[in-house]
């Protein structure tokens, strides 16, 4: 009764249940209630106020930065564990947070420092936005994000959203759109990018060519992406704080582009990945039991497949992820 109510502007939406809606549906709070989805910043009143708020950003110093930093890793661990739904709120306010002392950094020794932490935010808000299935939102994100990277000068941090943004392209319906805009990524980016940044562009290539039925280019990205990741068991770029990868998640997502183009293969690099993922990656988990459903439906083998879909959706319900339920729930439609 309520949400009929509250759709035909009946009733409004309390505080109490909007906290509660929030974080079901993964939205913020003027998109719950209708209101506009990009809130402009409040004017300065005056120029006292105005050279007040540029004294405050010029003295953000480099512990502030490392502040901002701290909080984005402490955002990205929880959604690798729990999923992007419940921290929406929490994102909302540090990406405006980081806009605000953007907006009014005047000098670059002040606005790259600031700049670089808000294309990381953004990119990691883009990518929870995704996952929770509010593609207008991530898109806006990834705006924001590549701005910044543009105002950082930092190639890799603009090349990297491009490449993430060539997904939201992707889950639209345009594919072939999305792999020329990764491509375009990398050739912005060159050879100035860390090896694991630019495997990580190959493979994200790949993903894109799979979509896009170009099976041909796809296995070259990925041999591309092998040949390009750095040994050892090492995942985190150090310059790229958002890339995890090493040869064992590059495994996992050749599985998963396999998967896709039907290869028999999909089944041997899946498992070899199953074997060693890091248990704190929850959502990695439920694709990589999605990525097992798919290999083992182009082969015929549904009870494996079964199996591996019980696991998936119970894994996408413990995130909240929108994204991977959807997977689920096409991929169900299949057995």
């Amino acid at each position: 009764m309520y949400v009929s109510e509250w759709e035909n502007a009946k009733r409004t939406i309390s505080d109490r249940y909007a906290a509660i809606l929030r974080q079901l549906l993964g939205v913020t709070d003027a998109e719950l209630r209708g209101g506009p989805l990009v809130v402009a910043p409040s004017m300065a009143d005056g120029y006292d106020e105005l050279l007040s708020r540029i004294d405050s950003a010029s003295s953000v110093s480099e512990s502030m930065v490392k502040t901002f930093n701290d909080q984005t890793e402490l955002l990205r661990t929880m959604d690798r564990q729990l999923g992007a739904s419940g921290l929406v709120d929490q994102m909302t306010g540090h990406l405006a947070r980081l806009e605000d002392a953007l907006n009014f950094a005047v000098l670059p020794t002040t606005r790259r420092p600031v700049a670089l932490a808000l294309a990381g935010a953004s990119t990691l808000a883009a990518w929870q936005a995704i996952d929770s299935g509010a593609v207008e939102r991530a898109w806006r994100h990834y705006e924001l994000a590549k701005r910044a990277a543009r105002d950082a000068e930092a190639p890799m941090y603009l090349a990297h959203a491009m490449a993430e943004q060539a997904y939201v392209l992707c889950e639209a319906g345009r594919p072939s759109l999305g792999v020329d805009l990764v491509r375009d990524a990398q050739r912005i980016l060159g050879q100035a990018g860390s090896p694991r940044l630019r495997a990580w562009l190959y493979a994200a290539e790949a993903e894109l060519c799979a979509h896009a039925g170009m099976p041909d280019d796809c296995r070259r990205a990925l041999d591309a992406a092998t040949a390009t990741i750095p040994p050892g068991s090492d995942d985190r770029d150090p310059d790229m704080l958002s890339i995890f990868l090493n040869g064992a998640h590059l495994a996992r997502w050749r599985g998963n582009v396999l998967a896709l183009l039907g290869d028999g293969e999909a089944v041997t690099s899946l498992y070899g990945a199953l074997e060693v993922v890091d248990p704190s990656f929850v959502r990695a988990q439920a694709g990589l039991h999605a990525d097992l459903v798919q290999a083992h439906l182009a082969r015929a083998e549904y009870d494996d497949a079964n199996t591996h879909l019980r696991q998936a959706r119970l894994l996408a319900s413990r995130t909240g992820s929108v994204r991977q339920r959807r997977r689920v729930d096409l991929l169900s439609a299949r057995l």
